[in-house]
């Protein structure tokens, strides 16, 4: 009798267990994702970031089979959409889409930031690039990047430049220029790409280096000079303009790229197959053709090989930011 009694007071928390096994199954086993999946942009819509992710939602939906949900987080730069991203639980359900150059660029440019870029995130890929372009107002006497180089050694520090603001991706370009090639060029900075354009087919500002695209229709219709691009080969849309290694300025290949992250401790699996889906929409012919028109390079390379680009990076612009003495405005 005894022997029945302890067997009995064994089925209780045996059957217990096994119920709760039984409930954790569904749970566990979930295939990933099962719900709506949030892609934080930390800009305002209507800008190329915001296009890029809401173009790679609408190709991932279908493909992910479940609603891919654009976030526009904006305000402080930026830093708080990134920063809503990177407290977001490792579950693969937060995605961040960010330019490179502004992730890279921020992280050293303000000294406390609400997140830590190298620990903090986990990159899946880079997306697309596309090139800089260096260009000058037509009554600048310069019709090569080495005439602006002679003309700067002959008026030194009479030359500007102009960028979007202070700590964006083409004025670290240039201050990298600047400290390749020993031009003494002055910085103004400006609050959009489109305002220091305007002022610059105007001839207020004599040379700018903008995204390719900002600034192509100026030079298709002549309103501004171009003289160089950024890139490892020439854009397919200026085939006449050298590049940066063609003109003897080696190792300066920038291109402005788009990537997606998400938060550190997301699970492999869930990055695999994130990663794989990216390719796959890319190589749509309608992602495709929408990207190369505006002269982007796709890029989708592997979670470690974008990885170690935003090490690269993060390195990079620190020692850019250190030699050159850039502040935050």
């Amino acid at each position: 009798m005894r022997r029945i009694a302890i067997v009995n007071s064994l089925r209780i928390p045996l059957f217990v267990l096994c119920a709760v096994a039984f409930y954790a199954v569904p749970v566990c086993g979930q295939t990933w994702p099962a719900k709506p999946i949030r892609l934080v942009v930390p800009l305002a819509p209507g800008g190329p970031s915001d296009l890029l992710a809401r173009t790679m939602a609408q190709q991932l939906t279908p493909a992910l089979g479940q609603p891919i949900v654009v976030d526009n987080r904006t305000g402080a730069g930026g830093t708080i959409g990134v920063d809503a991203a990177a407290k977001a639980p490792a579950d693969g359900y937060t995605l961040l889409l960010i330019a490179s150059s502004t992730f890279t660029i921020t992280a050293n440019l303000y000294s406390k930031l609400p997140y830590d870029a190298r620990k903090d995130f986990t990159p899946v890929s880079i997306l697309a690039a596309g090139p800089y372009m260096l260009t000058v107002h037509p009554s600048l006497p310069a019709k090569t990047f080495k005439d602006l180089l002679a003309l700067d050694k002959a008026r030194p520090k009479d030359l500007n430049y102009g960028s979007g603001g202070t700590g964006t991706g083409t004025q670290m370009s240039m201050e990298l220029l600047k400290l390749k090639t020993g031009l003494q060029i002055t910085h103004i900075p400006y609050k959009g790409t489109g305002p220091m354009l305007i002022d610059h087919m105007a001839g207020h500002i004599q040379v700018s280096l903008s995204n390719l695209i900002a600034a192509l229709p100026q030079v298709e219709t002549k309103r501004l000079r171009a003289l160089i691009v950024t890139g490892a080969k020439r854009s397919t849309k200026l085939p006449d303009v050298p590049n940066f290694e063609e003109s003897g300025i080696k190792g300066f290949d920038d291109i402005s790229g788009h990537m997606i992250l998400v938060p550190a401790g997301t699970p492999k699996e869930i990055i695999t197959r994130l990663h794989r889906e990216l390719v796959k929409a890319l190589r749509t012919p309608e992602v495709t053709a929408r990207l190369e028109n505006e002269g982007a390079e796709i890029i989708g390379n592997t979670p470690d090989e974008a990885a170690a680009i935003v090490r690269a990076d993060l390195d990079k612009w620190a020692d850019v930011i250190k030699r050159s003495g850039i502040k935050p405005e």
